[in-house]
């Protein structure tokens, strides 16, 4: 299933769950909570809307949706959380794990539906996936246990590939650990990883010029909400880059 299917999901499940707190306002608000910045999401957002719509529920028809966008900024998700649980939205609908945690800090109470790219009953959002227990539920997209799968997919499709760019967004949270799984996937494969940051679109061209001058056989994309809202851009550039260049993205399932 594409991602785009499972942000549709979460619009739906956003109202769906749970009933009681719905029926707690004439009108329900949903707290949208995202890292991203609202223009290059605007694709996800029209399909949360559709979600929404297939569940029976129409933005400012019968719902309402405060949005807190932290455009990058991770450092922001916890006071915008907070902010959201100040005017006591019904749910909290956290697009991505660094939005996820911050609502877990932020409320015990308040109802939250989240995407995430890692366990969540490891990061703290569910007791266990087959019982969540608490105020959070979601969809878990399992990009670690990927790692190894898009090495050996990328081997197959380059075999003569020996050096292999990784992209990451320094700025979130989630980088280290993305960065040290995909390096022991690529090490198991015999590959060379280079890793390159971008934090927004004028140094994703800063990437792919030291990927350039490194003569990477192949690109891989790690999962970060800005380089996912910029996937046009990258597959753009990797198109204009030399025929050695392959762009990739890490994509994720639910569990």
């Amino acid at each position: 299933m594409r991602r785009r299917d499972f942000i549709t999901l979460l619009g739906g499940s956003a109202v769906a769950w749970p009933l009681a707190a719905r029926a707690q306002q004439a009108m329900p608000v949903i707290g949208f909570l995202s890292s991203a910045s609202p223009g290059p999401y605007a694709p996800f957002k029209s399909a949360f809307h559709q979600g929404l719509k297939e569940a029976g529920y129409v933005e400012g028809q019968n719902v309402a949706i405060e949005y807190r966008w932290a455009e990058g900024q991770y450092g922001r998700l916890s006071a915008l959380a907070t902010d959201l649980v100040r005017d006591r939205v019904t749910v909290i609908a956290a697009t991505g794990t660094p939005s996820a945690q911050a609502a877990k800090a932020a409320t015990t109470t308040i109802p939250i539906v989240f995407v995430t790219v890692d366990d969540p009953a490891k990061l703290g959002l569910v007791v266990s996936l087959n019982r969540p227990g608490g105020n959070a539920t979601g969809v878990n997209f399992f990009a670690a246990e990927l790692a190894s799968k898009q090495m050996g997919l990328l081997h197959e499709l380059v075999p003569a590939a020996t050096r292999i760019g990784f992209l990451v967004n320094p700025n979130s949270p989630l980088t280290e650990s993305v960065t040290r799984d995909a390096m022991a996937a690529a090490s198991a494969v015999g590959f060379q990883l280079h890793v390159v940051s971008a934090r927004d679109s004028r140094e994703i061209e800063a990437a792919f010029a030291t990927l350039v001058r490194n003569q990477a056989d192949a690109l891989l994309v790690g999962p970060d909400a800005f380089l996912l809202t910029r996937r046009l851009q990258l597959a753009r550039r990797a198109m204009r880059s030399p025929p050695s260049i392959m762009y990739a993205s890490i994509r994720k399932r639910a569990a």
